[in-house]
């Protein structure tokens, strides 16, 4: 695994292809997959400037975590996002009440990103359903207040709300993507979502399950 979020273009293709690879036959999440469907997430935010540099710069110092992690002594135990949980369970490696011993834990850690990409499934299924006319603003906000922002302190979501406006249009977005015409990028749109939103309920499942989800 790279120690770096490279500075590529972002791929549209490439994010499809690697959340595709994420779930293994008995529907298991690959850590390695998991954390290049990040980077390549990563690259779309930064295309568009500074606007989701608030989001992306956090995203970056968590996917080194988690590849410190995989490449680390019992890095064979971070395989698989539900290996991670067992072991750091069955080990005490998670602060569960307040952070303590374990801030970089990688069930704390891999839960920062898993409400990142809540947020960002909402606003890519937004731009996806949107009309030429729909300002991605508006959607952009929706789609954090619907997630991340309950999560965020007031002067971030303050702030985040108001980067937001800086948006550009619907258009912009798709060019980004570098797939072709906008109906590729709707149609290629249609064809990630789903698997960016299975990635997602299972970890949910997974972190609800073991009580991981309001980790401090």
């Amino acid at each position: 695994m790279a120690d770096s979020v490279p500075e590529e273009k972002f791929s549209l293709k490439e994010v499809l292809i690697t959340f595709q690879s994420c779930l293994t036959d008995n529907q298991e999440i690959v850590t390695d997959s998991y954390v290049n469907g990040w980077r390549g997430l990563v690259r779309f935010m930064n295309s568009l400037g500074s606007i989701f540099s608030f989001i992306s710069k956090d995203a970056v110092n968590k996917i080194q975590i988690m590849v410190t992690h995989r490449n680390g002594e019992n890095g064979d135990k971070y395989e698989t996002l539900q290996s991670m949980v067992k072991y750091e369970l069955d080990n005490n490696l998670v602060d569960l009440q307040r952070r303590a011993e374990h801030p970089e834990s990688g069930c704390r850690t891999l839960l920062r990103l898993h409400r990142a990409l809540r947020w960002l499934e909402l606003f890519l299924e937004k731009l996806r359903t949107s009309t030429e006319d729909s300002k991605t603003s508006v959607m952009c906000t929706d789609a954090y207040n619907d997630s991340l922002a309950q999560h965020h302190a007031w002067i971030i979501r303050k702030a985040a709300t108001m980067a937001f406006c800086a948006l550009p249009g619907r258009a912009a977005f798709f060019q980004t993507m570098n797939v072709g015409s906008t109906e590729q990028v709707v149609a290629m749109l249609g064809e990630a979502m789903p698997f960016i939103s299975k990635v997602y309920e299972i970890t949910e499942e997974l972190y609800k399950q073991h009580n991981l989800l309001e980790l401090p």
